[in-house]
């Protein structure tokens, strides 16, 4: 059992190593070699199968450049299963934002009966693309992104309380936005 552990450890390094000199069929071989763990990883971690499987493929976009950070200090796996958990984190926090948004809104109730969109979070996310454009920034930045207003003000090129303006107005227009059934004006 150690002996096949190692012995896979060693493939996993010169996969790797033939990886990062660029050879796309190795990188395909390790990707194929390590997915059940990925995802297994990020089902543990999400408790959600769907998330699970969206994690492991933001985990394999990663691992297409994050390869060539690996610089071999700790098994291959391990490294694999920190950029996993990473991925998972980044997920639940995106995840949470979205949550905060629509709470924020008051639209779960909402979303669920006024949009055909089978997807709550999706149908949110599609009203805020439709919000005039500096309160649609505003939206994107504070709450899809994480930022704080300060930092989504220097971003927009404005004030903080004006930051904050459009996000007040956003929420009234999303309330409203979803209340029609997604139509606005």
């Amino acid at each position: 059992m150690v002996l096949s552990l190692m012995a896979g450890e060693d493939e996993a390094q010169s996969l790797v190593a033939q990886a990062c000199a660029g050879d796309r069929r190795a990188f395909a071989r390790l990707v194929a070699a390590h997915y059940d763990f990925i995802f297994r990883v990020a089902w543990r971690w999400s408790g959600s199968r769907e998330d699970g499987e969206d994690i492991a493929q933001e985990v394999c976009i990663r691992l297409a450049s994050a390869i060539r950070s690996w610089r071999g200090d700790a098994a291959f796996r391990t490294w694999l299963y920190t950029l996993t958990l990473n991925a998972a984190r980044d997920h639940g926090r995106k995840q949470a934002r979205i949550r905060v948004l629509a709470k924020a809104v008051h639209v779960q109730a909402l979303v669920e009966t006024a949009t055909p969109i089978a997807d709550p979070a999706e149908a949110l996310w599609e009203a805020v693309r439709q919000l005039p454009e500096k309160q649609r920034d505003a939206v994107l930045l504070v709450h899809g992104e994480g930022l704080g207003h300060a930092v989504a003000a220097a971003a927009l090129g404005c004030s903080e309380s004006t930051v904050s303006w459009h996000i007040h107005e956003a929420r009234k227009r999303l309330k409203t936005m979803l209340k029609a059934g997604g139509s606005h004006d």
